[in-house]
């Protein structure tokens, strides 16, 4: 009995919330469990680039969240632990540790998330500190868990005419980036969107060119969160975070182009594929970090012309 509209649009916004709730409750579990440790260490950056590159990437590919780590680094700069210029590095490792999820999903280990639950269960039960670990477990399973659910919704929608006629529009590019754009300033987290990219190419729903629009899109959506968060504060942390969007941007507009025929290069190097989405994230993600090193100092003095030593 072919499924309704209605049922797949649910079951699917019923496990993309699922995922969101859990990817936030995850890296908002390790931050609290980290406490000043994780601050303490992007803070001790400022007198190297490449470490706060690296420290930038770390801490993203742990916590699972660009956003998290781009807000406790303008929270940072608000303080004047970083100082502004040095904050910089570290926005583009975020950029590329936030590449790590896409690798979760394609390479299918979204099947261990039933598994850490119940290891999450047994964590908790342990003496001593490492029992705190137990809950971050948890998170990282029903992450991993709600990841399969998506992949299951979605399935149908091969066989709805509806929903499939919808997706035909993603062969636009530029559809493709705005809904990258959109979507991911609207969650709240490019990990989601490029997430449910690779799904889509699990299920045969799109082609490998048709979601890499939306994997640029994504990067350029992710750093509303960093914008948002610094409405609230000081000059100094507000241009913390208009870097980062400049760093994107300038990214996205450099790869704009050539988009297409990019798409098409990894696919040949790489085969067509979620595996080949993953991998684009990565690359792409490489080529913002090498612009924005190359404009880092222009950026700066652009930003904080007065005195960016100190800023």
């Amino acid at each position: 009995m072919p499924i309704s509209t209605f049922d797949i649009v649910i079951s699917t916004a019923a496990a993309v919330i699922l995922f969101i709730y859990a990817l936030k409750g995850f890296s908002r579990d390790v931050r609290e469990t980290g406490g000043e440790q994780l601050s303490n260490w992007i803070a001790k950056v400022t007198a190297n680039p490449v470490k706060g590159f690296i420290r930038g990437a770390l801490l993203t590919a742990l916590i699972q969240s660009s956003s998290a780590v781009s807000g406790i680094t303008v929270a940072l700069v608000e303080a004047g632990t970083i100082l502004f210029r040095s904050s910089l590095p570290v926005f583009l490792g975020a950029n590329l540790g936030t590449t790590s999820t896409a690798w979760l999903v394609s390479l299918d280990l979204t099947t261990l998330g039933p598994f850490l639950i119940v290891a999450s269960v047994l964590i908790s039960w342990l003496p001593g500190r490492i029992s705190l670990a137990g809950r971050s477990v948890f998170y990282l399973g029903v992450i991993l868990l709600a990841l399969q659910l998506v992949s299951d919704a979605i399935a149908p929608i091969k066989e709805n005419a509806t929903l499939a006629s919808w997706l035909a529009y993603e062969m636009y590019p530029i559809l493709g980036l705005l809904i990258g754009i959109v979507g991911t300033a609207l969650l709240q987290s490019s990990s989601v969107m490029v997430g449910l990219a690779i799904i889509a190419v699990q299920q045969g729903l799109l082609d490998t060119t048709d979601v890499v629009p939306i994997v640029v899109g994504s990067n350029l959506g992710t750093t509303s969160t960093a914008l948002i968060a610094s409405a609230s504060v000081g000059l100094v942390a507000r241009r913390a975070a208009i870097a980062n969007f400049v760093f994107n941007a300038l990214g996205v507009l450099a790869f704009l182009p050539f988009m297409t025929v990019f798409a098409r290069f990894v696919v040949d190097w790489v085969g067509d594929g979620d595996t080949t989405v993953a991998t684009v994230h990565v690359l792409f993600n490489i080529g913002v970090a090498i612009i924005g090193a190359a404009l880092l100092n222009r950026v700066a003095d652009w930003l904080a012309p007065e005195n960016t030593a100190t800023a």
